[in-house]
C-alpha cells in the first residue's frame, strides 16, 4: 500500500518540530516539493499567521545556542544566512556587544588556557578566535591579558 506525500504543511511543521526555522529557511529547504506556484507561500502564510513561524525565536534559538562560542560577526552571519531582517540581526548583534570580551576570554581559556609563547602559537591562537567571529581588537585584548595572567589564582 503506498502512502502519499506528506503536504507542504506537514513538512513544515515536521522541520519545526526539529528546530526552529525561519520563513526563508523553510521557503528553501520546501520549494522542490512545491507542486503548484503558491502553495507554499500560503502553507507558510498560514502556519506564520498560527504563531508557528517565529522570527523572534529563531534570533533567540541561535543565540543561546551559539553565543557561547561565537562572535558577534560569525552570530550575524548565521542569522543573515537564515534570512533574518537586517533590523533583528542589528538588535541581536548590539545585545552580545557587552559580553563579547567575557565570551572570547572562556572561550579562549577553554581552548588554549596557556598564553602563547612563540610568534607562531600567537597566530593560531588569534586564528581560533578570529574565525568564530570575534574582532581582531577583542582577540588583541584577550592574548595580551592571557600573557600577563599570573601562574596561579591566590
Amino acid at each position: 500500500m503506498a502512502f502519499a506525500a506528506p503536504s507542504l504543511k506537514g513538512r513544515a511543521l515536521r522541520l519545526l518540530s526539529q528546530r526552529e526555522h525561519s520563513r526563508a529557511e523553510l521557503e528553501r529547504k520546501l520549494a522542490a516539493h512545491e507542486e503548484e506556484p503558491g502553495t507554499l507561500a500560503q502553507a507558510l502564510d498560514e502556519l506564520q499567521a498560527r504563531g508557528f513561524i517565529s522570527e523572534a525565536r529563531v534570533v533567540q534559538s541561535v543565540l543561546h545556542q551559539r553565543a557561547a562560542r561565537l562572535g558577534s560577526a560569525r552570530i550575524r552571519q548565521e542569522l543573515q544566512a537564515k534570512g533574518i531582517d537586517a533590523e533583528a540581526v542589528a538588535q541581536a548583534v548590539q545585545s552580545l556587544q557587552g559580553t563579547e570580551l567575557e565570551r572570547a576570554r572562556a572561550l579562549w581559556q577553554r581552548r588554549f588556557a596557556e598564553p602563547p609563547t612563540e610568534p607562531r602559537e600567537r597566530a593560531r591562537q588569534m586564528r581560533f578566535l578570529m574565525t568564530r567571529g570575534f574582532s581582531a581588537e577583542v582577540v588583541a585584548r584577550v592574548l595580551r591579558e592571557g600573557a600577563q595572567a599570573p601562574d596561579c589564582a591566590d
